[in-house]
This record gives C-alpha cells, sequence and structure tokens, in this order.
C-alpha cells in the first residue's frame, strides 16, 4: 500500500530577500557617491584616449611591452566609462558619441605606429596587413551602426571591440617575446586582425542581407 503521508516542503529561507536588499542597498550607496563625485564618463573616455596615444608614442620608441600595457589599460578604460554613465547617471548623448568616436581613432592611432615600425623595417606585407586591419576594424563597426540605423541589431561576427583589442594587446606585449624567447607575435597578431575583420565584416553584411530579406517588403 503506498503511503498517502505527504512530505511538507520547509519554509522558503529569507537569507536570498535579505542578500539582495543588502546588494541593492550597496549599489544604491555606490551610484550617490558616483553622483556626487565630480568624476564624468567623458573625463574617463579621454584618460582612455591619452594612454592609447601614449601607447602609440612607446611603440614609435620600440618599448612594445609597455605600449602594450598601456593599450591595455586603455582598452580598460574604455569598457569602463559605458558602465559609469548608466551607474552614475551622468552620461549625455554627445559623450556617447564622443565615446564611439574616440573608440575608433584610438585603435586606428596605434595600428598607425605599428604600420610605421613595420615600414622602418621593409616590411611590406606586415605594413599592408596593417592598413586592412585599420580599414575593415572601421567597416566592422560602419556595419553595426548602419544596420542599426535600418532598425536591425548586428553584433555578429568573429572581431568584436574586445576581440581586436585582445589580439593586438598580445602582438604587443609579445612583440619581442617579452623576455620569454625569441618570437615575434606582433606581425602575425596583425595578420590574424585583418583577416578576423574582414571575415566579420562579410559575415555582417551576409546578416543584414538575411535580416532585411526576412522583412516584408513595402
Amino acid at each position: 500500500m503506498a503511503d498517502s503521508t505527504k512530505t511538507s516542503k520547509p519554509p522558503r529561507s529569507r537569507n536570498g530577500s535579505r542578500g539582495d536588499q543588502s546588494r541593492d542597498h550597496r549599489q544604491e550607496l555606490v551610484r550617490n557617491r558616483l553622483i556626487e563625485s565630480r568624476l564624468t564618463p567623458n573625463a574617463i573616455s579621454l584618460t582612455g584616449f591619452v594612454l592609447n596615444l601614449v601607447a602609440a608614442g612607446l611603440v614609435f620608441g620600440r618599448y612594445f611591452f609597455l605600449a602594450g600595457v598601456a593599450f591595455i589599460i586603455g582598452s580598460i578604460m574604455d569598457t569602463l566609462d559605458g558602465r559609469y554613465s548608466r551607474m552614475s547617471g551622468k552620461g549625455t548623448r554627445f559623450g556617447a558619441f564622443l565615446d564611439s568616436t574616440l573608440d575608433r581613432i584610438e585603435e586606428g592611432i596605434v595600428l598607425i605606429a605599428v604600420g610605421s615600425y613595420f615600414a622602418s623595417r621593409d616590411m611590406q606585407v606586415a605594413t599592408a596587413a596593417v592598413v586592412a586591419a585599420v580599414l575593415f576594424s572601421l567597416t566592422v563597426s560602419y556595419t553595426r551602426a548602419r544596420a542599426e540605423a535600418l532598425g536591425i541589431e548586428c553584433k555578429v561576427g568573429l572581431a568584436t571591440r574586445p576581440i581586436r583589442v585582445v589580439i593586438l594587446a598580445a602582438g604587443l606585449v609579445f612583440a619581442r617575446g617579452a623576455s620569454l624567447g625569441s618570437f615575434e607575435l606582433l606581425a602575425p597578431a596583425v595578420y590574424v586582425l585583418a583577416a578576423l575583420t574582414l571575415i566579420t565584416t562579410i559575415q555582417r553584411i551576409v546578416h543584414v542581407y538575411g535580416e532585411l530579406r526576412r522583412q516584408p517588403q513595402a
């Protein structure tokens, strides 16, 4: 005979809700302090821009490891400004425009310095790869902007901004092996960057074409 006794469920703990309330309270305190501070998202964006200028200067001076560190920190600042803007409520439409514009300039500035280094060593293929990387990195961003203007979300593709940062940063840090060996990764990193940005451009064109085909014709 089956046991008809029902097992009662234990009462739900309130620790979870208390933990959520405590976390929300801490976030609210942090947000209030950010609002009261003088720090602005634009200041963070400009700091990232200056660090990328420093990275480019270090590349010209052949201090590749330090250039990689400056590029990494500057790129981190680029990711923090948007988050800070949302948390502090200090974001403006111009700030969003400035942030997006500086992101494109920063990437190009560092790659220009890298291209100059390759040209000084008469590395024609690597120099051409830098030009391709700059062109298609801009095209990756442009295709997303144009797609969103058409009402289509377009975040597909391999070479998103974080991936491009990681590839170029690795190439800079290990440009001369970083005292770990005689290998040089700067040229291979640029080749990979050029190839992936080209592929991503094609992926986004195909994606937008497919999305437009699915939409009813007016």
